[in-house]
């Protein structure tokens, strides 16, 4: 009898412990809403990559289109919200932005990638939480990226200089507070309207993604991944990977 109390107890203990490592698990709000305009093809591939990320970090996910999941009550179920591939409005009215801005300023984690920086076109403080609003892209085409902080985890597995098939994205309304960690380098851009914009605003490079901590919360942002196919990509896949977790560590 003794035994088998011991033994109850022992197994009590265990799943306690595993319940309480249940319950430490992070977990992350993937959204791809997208508003009247242009919707990515890419949509699936993007959240079927992050899901297999997830799951090799012991992170639970969520997949919303849905701007009614952005209450304060849902919200505080989540680590932190990645915007992938979302596109134009992102919300319905005020009272979700305001969810999602104290979601922020709590200090939770926030990524966006490609298309994301395109989202909430009509709020400044997107834009400067974002890091930046996307403006236009020359043509799909091949060009060099250049490591700027090979010390971050979304650049240290990458190359110092990396061929990739894209849409170079040019960015505006960029906040001075970002930390930049990927550059096109525009000597290998085919682009009709460069000296228009970017032109020499940043010499021969242009940020191609970035992270700060803003309001309380750290975020991440990455222009690539307008292709399905990229998101197979086994650097691109670590580059994501990366992003991730560092906004998931403060």
């Amino acid at each position: 009898m003794k035994k088998l109390v011991l033994g109850l107890l022992a197994l009590c203990a265990f799943l306690n412990s595993f319940a309480a490592f249940e319950g430490d698990e992070k977990r992350v709000l993937i959204y791809t809403k997208n508003g009247e305009g242009y919707v990515h093809d890419n949509i699936a591939a993007s959240v079927a990559a992050l899901e297999k990320i997830c799951r090799q970090e012991g992170i639970l996910t969520e997949v919303s289109d849905e701007p009614s999941v952005f209450t304060p009550e849902n919200l505080a179920r989540f680590d932190g919200i990645v915007f992938s591939n979302s596109n134009n409005e992102a919300f319905d009215n005020d009272e979700q932005r305001k969810a999602f801005q104290d979601f922020i300023r709590s200090g939770h984690g926030f990524a966006a990638i490609h298309s994301a920086n395109a989202s909430e076109r009509d709020w400044p403080w997107y834009w400067a939480m974002v890091g930046g609003k996307f403006l236009r892209h020359p043509p799909h085409q091949e060009f060099d990226v250049l490591v700027t902080d090979p010390d971050h985890p979304s650049t240290s597995p990458l190359p110092a200089r990396w061929t990739v098939k894209d849409e170079c994205y040019y960015s505006y309304q960029l906040n001075p507070d970002i930390h930049v960690l990927l550059s096109v380098d525009l000597t290998t851009i085919e682009d009709e309207q460069k000296e228009t914009y970017p032109g020499e605003t940043f010499g021969q490079l242009f940020p191609l993604a970035w992270c700060h901590e803003f309001e309380g919360g750290r975020q991440w942002y990455t222009a690539l991944g307008h292709d399905s196919w990229f998101y197979e990509d086994p650097l691109f896949v670590e580059h994501l990977r990366g992003g991730l977790t560092w906004i998931l560590a403060k």
